[in-house]
């Protein structure tokens, strides 16, 4: 069983949001505070009524629910309204026909759908008492005291977390929780993955345990010593807690080589839980794994490592994966990517097969700037950036493109898979490239297919003698060529051809680069280079 939609209300950052997933692999990418760990805790809840590893009844709080929801809310009440609470409402819709007992139309769609809602409301039996309560109308915050929690099925039935069919396992490589020293997730792994009988074993042999420390000679010497104090009528004794029949769970510790489990690397942590989810043997239920940001704490190699496990054993489950790292989106996927932005989504999902080999096989292509930039401008190689910097930070008072949120990408030659990208997630992108002698054929006819989309703009000169950024930086300072030379740390007297400047500078295109890059001085850069600025302007 795999989810295929999750809709979402006035829960955090969400106040009205819906998300499809696919089966298997999904990749959950976007900027920092976009919702993607949001929309993560979202599922876990509503599957197995746990945030921050304990239960919803024990962490329930205004902070849950959408702030502005609940300053409207505030804001209404102390201006006399009359108005119920907000409400969260997060469901989740199951991707198969397998549990008849989730199957109905109490869902918003009010479609025939398979699937479980988790409603956080007011309960009406506090009706007469809320109302007295905002008779005053000096609330200052929302009145949890008179919330309900239910996990309702799309049959309208009433369920506990305990019955949804489908489990997930929620793996936050960034922050580890433990209860007693022990990890709460790994704890629960391991839990679920024991039979009945095996937990019954267990808990004898932990109330043995118990029984024997509480007739341990040392414990009996100890007692005996604390009742001839007498500091009360009544029997003083130490012991240990005989109350919880499962106590067993709250003190269970897993070891790693001997070593307790949350000494050893949060790298390691973070492989060792997701084969765990991924080995699960209650896989036809326990079959989601959602992981945050498996890139953090792990080592280029170690990740590579742990991305091949996932490629290989999510064959039966659903794993649903939040990251910024281009390395592990191209090495999943692109076509696996839906982008976050502003509580709206984007999919990668129709790249053609030849992109989407292209970043698969070449991992170290940074694919995900594109998403997280205002603008993104895509240069050849390492001189094109320089300059092509240099001319901004010229025109915006010393600032680095990166800081107005534009960023530059180094692409090589593979300018046309980028833009492929672009138009997906429809992002403002310009090409600045050279023409190589044939502006025409390198140009013109090379782009055609992009020339119509308004949020794509290729820069080149149409002069096929200037081939190269080296000719046309010549070619532009021609005026000043002796100012050129001093930037570039020549004498005057060197390179008095300018054909010797332009060879000099293009066996040396970096070097030269990053003179004019560090430069005070005043030199005039070729006009493509100066219109990409200006497009960079533009609203």
């Amino acid at each position: 069983m795999q989810i295929k939609k999750v809709k979402i209300k006035n829960f955090k950052i969400y106040k009205d949001f819906s998300f499809e997933f696919k089966d298997g692999i999904n990749l959950v990418v976007g900027n920092n505070e976009s919702g993607k760990s949001t929309l993560l805790e979202a599922i876990h809840l509503t599957l197995t009524g746990v945030i921050n590893g304990k239960y919803l009844k024990n962490e329930l709080s205004q902070y849950l629910f959408n702030r502005e929801r609940v300053l409207e809310y505030l804001v209404d009440i102390r201006a006399g309204s009359k108005k119920l609470p907000p409400q969260i409402l997060i469901e989740v819709y199951f991707g198969t026909a397998e549990h008849p007992m989730f199957k109905g139309k109490y869902n918003s769609d009010h479609m025939d759908d398979y699937g479980v809602a988790l409603q956080i409301a007011f309960d009406n039996n506090y009706h007469e008492s809320y109302m007295a309560l905002i008779e005053s109308r000096d609330l200052t915050t929302l009145p949890i005291e008179y919330y309900k929690i239910e996990f309702i099925a799309f049959s309208r039935e009433v369920v506990l977390p305990r019955n949804i069919p489908l489990k997930s396992v929620l793996i936050d490589s960034v922050s580890n929780r433990y209860q007693n020293g022990s990890d709460i997730y790994i704890a629960r792994i391991i839990q679920d993955d024991l039979e009945d009988k095996e937990k019954v074993g267990l808990s004898q042999d932990y109330r043995k345990l118990k029984q024997n420390f509480i007739e341990s000679s040392h414990i009996k010497e100890i007692n005996k010593k604390i009742a001839d104090k007498r500091v009360s009528d009544k029997k003083l004794h130490i012991s240990i807690d005989l109350e919880s029949q499962n106590a067993w769970e709250s003190i269970l510790v897993t070891y790693f080589d001997n070593i307790p489990f949350h000494y050893a690397g949060k790298g390691e942590q973070c492989i060792i839980k997701t084969n765990l989810a991924m080995q699960h043997k209650h896989s036809q239920n326990a079959n989601l794994i959602l992981l945050e940001e498996p890139e953090c704490h792990l080592s280029h190699t170690k990740l590579n490592q742990l991305l091949k496990q996932i490629s290989e054993n999510c064959e039966s489950k659903q794993i649903i994966i939040t990251t910024h790292s281009s390395f592990v989106a191209n090495k999943l996927g692109l076509k696996n990517i839906t982008l976050i932005n502003e509580q709206r989504t984007a999919s990668f999902a129709d790249l053609t097969t030849e992109t989407y080999n292209f970043f698969k096989k070449l991992a170290g292509y940074d694919t995900l700037r594109l998403m997280f930039c205002k603008k993104a401008v895509l240069v050849e190689g390492d001189s094109d950036e320089l300059i092509f910097q240099k001319a901004y930070m010229i025109q915006h008072e010393g600032r680095l493109p990166i800081e107005d949120g534009i960023d530059v990408i180094s692409v090589g030659l593979s300018f046309k898979r980028f833009l492929e990208v672009a138009q997906k997630i429809q992002k403002p992108v310009a090409v600045i490239t050279d023409n190589d002698g044939d502006y025409q054929q390198n140009i013109i006819r090379k782009y055609e297919e992009y020339r119509a989309d308004a949020k794509i703009e290729i820069f080149a000169d149409n002069n096929n003698s200037l081939r190269t950024l080296e000719p046309q930086i010549v070619n532009a300072n021609n005026s000043c060529l002796n100012a050129l030379k001093t930037v570039l740390g020549l004498n005057t007297g060197e390179y008095g051809d300018k054909q010797e400047l332009i060879n000099y500078m293009t066996r040396n295109k970096t070097k030269c680069a990053l003179k004019i890059f560090e430069s005070s001085e005043s030199l005039i850069f070729p006009t493509y280079i100066k219109q990409a600025v200006g497009w960079c302007n533009e609203q």
